[in-house]
């Protein structure tokens, strides 16, 4: 009989859970068992509670249904988030979740909104978009099922409790068979210098051995900074951002189905809606702000009451030269941190998860670690220029950080991908976001557009858009308001931590 691998996770937290609840769906108890080793002194940063659409994929691979997840986690939905004063002071664009109109003859369509507007259309490109005409009036329902339906034109997120949601998939990953040891880590050993991790020594006298070690311990990267190879690129040359101030509040009103991201003086700040509070956050850079002056700043925009005392982060934006070396995995912000601008350190765990078992060996395999170090390494890197795209598009002269964002050298790689949208509007299809709604939404709008709209006269141009325009709103005032969706999808299903479902794979 086949002795099981032994898979141990190091840290708890919304990477630690989700890796264990992920393993523990995917794979055989009968060739792995799993441990999770995390301590209730040692606290989480939770530094975003705001999320992209590929969680759904990672719930419903669970087999966590939506009622269940939303009632646990006191989550909303989101559909997008807001930008506001990026461009220059007095801007608002929403980056939204689905498509920006419909493309026509191959034709994508802010080639179309760009020659119309060129033409006498006075209309923003995000009223062509359903998600973000939606959002701005707080309504909600998922997709239509029909691709053909106006009202399938986009997808959605969730803004969520992220303490709740590693408490609701320890509960899940508990039920199945994943083992939880209350303890710290204290030494982590190996049989020679540079070779493969042992065993993790703990403060309760336990020695955890293993074959496989997940570092989910955050920016304290335990065990993954056992490993010189794994160093650590720093990108905070263009990411300038390095603290931030958070801090909750009451709800003040019905809930918005996007986030908020307003820039401020020396970076920007937060509002995330859940069915409870409001998360607050200022990030910033200490070189440009004190502490101080950004929790003053945060403190007299709070929408409501505050009900907590502040915090204060720090943070460094950057990956890891390896994120997988011999048996370690890095997960989480052990393995790279970018500020939450665009929702994604929720995303980048679930990617280093699905990609670890995507790529798991029966034994320590080079080549599977080397594929494995490139994939995750360039979606950084993608994700990273994204961000870094919003800051540099910037027209704001008011303060030293904004000028000195307009200022910085890019990397090639994100001056490449914004040349072609200037000169062409061509788009990168392997790119993270979408680009249209950002550029134009900060003034960086195509010099030339697809050829094949000369072809269209104008005025039936401009038509077909006030038609699209039309449709779109009539279909989004047939949507519910948000709460109103929540409310009546709580009311269905009560929370039972016995009834989660085993799902399919991750």
């Amino acid at each position: 009989m086949t002795t099981p691998q032994h898979i141990c996770i190091a840290g708890g937290g919304t990477a630690g859970w989700m890796t264990a609840a992920a393993l523990a769906n995917r794979l055989p108890h009968s060739h792995y068992r799993i441990t999770l080793v995390e301590s209730a002194q040692i606290g989480t940063v939770g530094v975003g509670e705001s999320t992209i659409p590929h969680i759904r994929q990672f719930n419903s691979a669970l087999g966590i249904t939506e009622d269940e997840f939303i009632a646990a986690t006191s989550a909303t939905c989101k559909l997008g988030i807001e930008f506001t004063d990026w461009g220059k002071v007095g801007d608002s664009y929403i980056h939204p979740f689905g498509e920006l109109g419909k493309p026509l003859a191959g034709i994508e369509f802010h080639h179309l909104w760009q020659a119309a507007s060129l033409q006498g259309l006075n209309v923003p490109i995000e009223s062509f978009s359903v998600a973000a005409v939606a959002a701005r009036q707080r309504k909600f329902s998922p997709p239509h099922a029909s691709r053909e339906h106006l009202l399938s034109t986009y997808t959605y997120a969730y803004h969520l409790d992220a303490s709740a949601y590693a408490r609701f998939l320890r509960d899940y990953a508990e039920q199945r068979q994943v083992i939880r040891v209350e303890a710290q880590i204290r030494e982590v050993k190996r049989d020679h210098q540079g070779g493969p991790i042992t065993a993790l020594s703990l403060d309760n006298g336990q020695e955890i051995s293993a074959d496989w070690f997940i570092d989910c311990t955050g920016f304290r990267s335990l065990l993954i900074n056992e490993f010189p190879q794994a160093g650590f690129i720093d990108w905070s040359e263009w990411l300038k951002t390095n603290r931030a101030v958070v801090l909750p509040c009451e709800k003040d009103g019905p809930s918005r189905p996007y986030t908020k991201a307003m820039a401020r003086d020396a970076g920007w700040q937060w509002q995330i809606p859940l069915q409870h509070r409001i998360g607050n956050g200022y990030v910033y850079c200490s070189d440009y702000i004190s502490d101080e002056e950004a929790e003053h700043t945060l403190r007299s925009t709070l929408p409501g009451e505050a009900l907590a005392d502040v915090r204060f982060l720090d943070f460094k934006a950057g990956c890891r030269k390896q994120l997988w070396v011999e048996n370690c995995v890095a997960v989480g912000l052990s393995a790279g941190f970018l500020e939450p601008l665009e929702s994604t350190s929720i995303f980048l765990i679930q990617m280093g998860i699905a990609k670890f078992l995507e790529h798991l060996p029966g034994t320590h395999n080079n080549a599977a670690r080397n594929q494995y170090n490139r994939e995750l390494t360039e979606q950084y890197q993608v994700i990273r220029d994204f961000i870094i795209l919003h800051y540099y598009l910037t027209q704001r002269y008011d303060t030293p950080f904004w000028r000195d964002c307009q200022a910085m050298t890019l990397p090639d790689s994100l001056t490449e991908l914004m040349l072609a949208f200037r000169d062409s509007g061509l788009v990168d299809k392997k790119q993270y976001g979408l680009w249209p709604a950002v550029c134009i939404g900060q003034h960086l709008h195509p010099k030339q557009v697809d050829s094949r709209v000369a072809a269209i006269p104008p005025q039936q141009l401009i038509g077909m858009l006030n038609q699209l325009k039309s449709d779109i709103a009539a279909q989004v005032a047939t949507l519910p308001n948000m709460d109103d969706y929540l409310s009546s999808l709580v009311a269905q299903t009560p929370l039972q931590k016995s009834g989660m479902r085993a799902g399919g794979q991750v």
